[in-house]
């Protein structure tokens, strides 16, 4: 292979195929990142990143795509794994690929005419760094190593979650945390349906970390066991202000104390739109929900389809399976009750926390206030409107609301929304 292209065009499909064994070999690769985008194309991903990282199952090629927001890291054994994630990648009409081998680095771009323009250089002490380490503490916001994980009998796929969510949590929370600070006082968390509270143990011990103040977590459940085995862990863990208690979503009291963030995290069905009632109610500033079954509305669907209701117009095949009315009731679902937080003033993004190969309940509402304190203005129409016009065509009411209409019904439009 020519040690320099000089930057002279040439054919794009064999110069990505000369790419190819540098990029599945961990032995051989130090780094490369591919991004940007060809001429009236747009990859799947608008950026990658492959390295060489070594783990307890031994030296494989990981790879980090992003949507923009939200990092996605699988990690391939050498072979024939490795190489069938690098011709996907390679597949992708990326507009840029930056290379670098332990002796050289390969910069390659794609013209507007479609060819290739590479450039090639020797590396830069490449060859010199260390053998494929694997920084963990730079990559987690919680190490792996921590005692919490071996005490709640969290796995592998449990670790992987909790430190999707907790880059989730950081990003909403930002604001909220420097607020906090600044006031010198600490953070006040609510987790609503706690369950075995993996999560619950992994928010408090990030936050705390990040406060001088510290942060005051409160978990609820309604099943005593789960409440006295939380707080004999978070005891023998020695985590302070961490509390668990018995009781009902409807029926907690947070006290007296402003509640900055609420957490609901799989509450099933319309737990989950009575946990985000309390947290409209109590105006929490930031807002995690990752919602778990989604029966109300299929109910709904269901109910409609039996009485004759029709279907809005051309969509009637999304409820013709039954299948597919139970997964059209899940986009429904989330989809109506993030305009209802809009129309209570929140800003809302609906993304994916985890991986779908460790939980297929990997939908998580992100929601901030932005009215703060100030006093509830007037549901924006526009979004008042479409909002109504979604539910109304579908012939549903969602749960959330209703709870709205009886707990703070100025926040999203009074007690009519929806019916």
């Amino acid at each position: 292979m020519p040690r320099d292209y000089g930057g002279v065009p040439e054919p794009l499909e064999p110069a990505l195929a000369r790419l190819r064994p540098l990029l599945a070999d961990p032995m051989r690769l130090v780094r490369a990142v591919a991004g940007g985008r060809r001429r009236g194309t747009r990859p799947s991903v608008p950026r990658a990143e492959l390295r060489p990282v070594t783990l307890k199952a031994g030296l494989r090629l990981q790879v980090v795509t992003t949507d923009g927001r939200t990092p996605t890291t699988r990690n391939h054994p050498p072979g024939e794994e490795a190489e069938r994630a690098v011709d996907a990648l390679l597949a992708e009409p990326f507009g840029t690929w930056h290379v670098e081998t332990r002796d050289e680095v390969i910069q390659l771009r794609v013209t507007k005419s479609g060819d290739a323009q590479v450039h090639r250089a020797a590396s830069a002490g490449a060859a010199d760094r260390p053998a494929l380490p694997h920084d963990r503490a730079k990559r987690h916001l919680l190490d792996p190593g921590d005692p919490l994980f071996a005490a709640l009998g969290a796995d592998g796929d449990k670790r992987r979650q909790v430190d999707a969510f907790l880059r989730q949590l950081a990003a909403a929370s930002a604001r909220t945390i420097e607020r906090a600070r600044a006031a010198g006082r600490p953070l006040r968390v609510v987790d609503l349906g706690c369950g075995n509270a993996y999560l619950t143990f992994a928010a408090h011990r990030h936050l705390g970390a990040l406060l001088p103040a510290g942060v005051r977590t409160l978990g609820v459940d309604v099943r005593p066991e789960l409440a006295e085995r939380n707080t004999r862990l978070a005891r023998e863990l020695g985590l302070a202000h961490l509390e668990f208690t018995v009781g009902t979503i409807e029926n907690t009291d947070p006290g007296t104390e402003v509640v900055d963030v609420v957490l609901a995290l799989h509450a099933c069905d319309t737990a989950t739109d009575d946990a985000l009632a309390r947290a409209v109610e109590w105006r929490a500033a930031v807002v995690l929900a990752a919602p778990c079954c989604h029966h109300d509305i299929q109910r709904q669907l269901d109910a409609a389809r039996a009485d004759g209701g029709t279907p809005p117009a051309p969509y009637a095949a999304f409820v013709r399976h039954p299948i597919l009315r139970e997964r059209f009731a899940d986009l429904l679902t989330d989809a109506l009750r993030a305009q209802l937080l809009r129309l209570a003033g929140y800003t809302v993004e609906v993304v994916e926390f985890v991986d779908s190969r460790h939980t297929s309940r990997n939908v998580l509402l992100r929601a901030e206030d932005r009215r703060g304190a100030a006093p509830a203005a007037p549901a924006d129409e526009a979004l008042q409107a479409e909002y109504a016009e979604l539910a109304a065509a579908w012939q549903v009411r969602p749960a959330l609301a209703a709870r709205l209409g009886r707990v703070a019904p100025e926040t999203a439009g009074g007690d009519g929304i929806g019916s």
